[in-house]
């Protein structure tokens, strides 16, 4: 915020209303003045925790509001948002439209970031300012809600190709975009949250994910998966909807669990599922309530016809969670199959859930 606000005060006594913002329609006013509208919109929603729509109010500026008036606007209702994260429970939700109607507080400061960063850039643009921010700040916003978009030997450059602004060598122009909060799908006594490449680079590294853990977590399984959604991230083939879900019990929003895909559906509509729970919270038919929610979800897709999880001959446990989300033990011929076709270690069995 303040490399932005710095750098526009620079060009304060021009006039921007004469000015068109870069590639934007609206002139270098309407640009500034969006950022501050968004800035206190994400903040009333996360502080107001609107569940199915924006909290009906607007903003305006006064009459004769100049230039610099509006950078002091900028500036309070980024602060305003600011404040609104750092008070705001991990697990709190506000709504925002797309693409699943919410989002954490991290989502919303990756989106306030972004407008900053963005149509700083776009008014810099219009003016003929030289404009670059830290590349801390588009690592964080293309980690956070671009879970699509193949990281690139620049974050800056890679955050603008990905929203229109500018080319980056070997990729094709981009005409539509779209950010993406995580996925969050709930159970009677979970929630399901889905992993963003910044959580995933951070649980395979060894850390929290940026969730409080019950004492054991997370489990070995968990931060091996975290390593696959990085992997795919990074070649950019990662599908977040398919990624890895981190299973956050609502009595006490601690984290019990790491559920997910080995990636996305084939060209079959068949997935595989994985699952572990921190050895304190088994037994609880944590795993089965959320292996049912997340099934039913995918299953639910026109892109979903078949779910299978792989499961260790010996581990009744495990084969008891499948079961109780319904999955039925696969028939001998359709474990042939996968043992010849798809390389399944014979070790393992085969359980299945079918759409419909």
């Amino acid at each position: 915020m303040a490399g932005c606000v710095a750098l526009l005060r620079t060009a304060a006594d021009r006039d921007w209303t004469a000015v068109r913002a870069g590639r934007l329609e609206w002139d270098c006013q309407a640009t500034a003045f969006h950022i501050a509208e968004d800035l206190i919109a994400y903040a009333a929603n996360l502080a107001g925790r609107a569940q199915d729509d924006y909290v009906p109010f607007e903003i305006t500026l006064d009459e004769g509001t100049d230039n610099e008036g509006l950078l002091h606007v900028i500036e309070t209702t980024g602060a305003l948002l600011t404040a609104t994260i750092r008070i705001t429970p991990r697990e709190a939700r506000g709504f925002h439209p797309y693409p699943f109607r919410s989002a954490n507080r991290d989502g919303f400061a990756a989106m306030g970031v972004a407008e900053v960063l963005l149509h700083t850039h776009d008014i810099a643009e219009g003016l003929g300012l030289a404009y670059e921010p830290p590349s801390e700040l588009p690592e964080f916003v293309l980690t956070t809600i671009f879970p699509r978009v193949q990281p690139g030997p620049d974050h800056w450059r890679t955050l603008l190709w990905a929203t229109g602004r500018g080319d980056l060598p070997g990729r094709g122009p981009v005409t539509e975009w779209r950010w993406q909060n995580n996925l969050v799908i709930p159970t009677d006594r979970l929630t399901l949250q889905g992993v963003t490449p910044a959580a995933a680079a951070d649980l395979s590294a060894g850390g929290d994910g940026g969730f409080s853990w019950v004492v054991g977590g997370p489990f070995e399984g968990t931060r091996d998966a975290a390593g696959m959604v990085l992997k795919a991230y990074e070649a950019g083939v990662h599908r977040p909807e398919f990624g890895l879900f981190v299973l956050v019990r609502k009595e006490d929003d601690l984290a019990v669990g790491g559920m997910g895909f080995h990636g996305a559906p084939d060209e079959e509509g068949r997935a595989e599922v994985g699952y572990d729970l921190v050895e304190g919270a088994r037994g609880r038919g944590y795993a089965s309530e959320a292996l049912r929610a997340l099934s039913e979800w995918s299953l639910a897709r026109d892109d979903v016809q078949l779910l299978c999880a792989t499961i260790d001959t010996g581990n009744l446990p495990s084969q008891g969670v499948a079961t109780r989300a319904g999955y039925v033990r696969a028939t001998v011929e359709e474990e042939r199959t996968a043992h010849e076709e798809r390389d399944m270690d014979p070790a393992l069995r085969l359980y299945i859930r079918r759409r419909g």
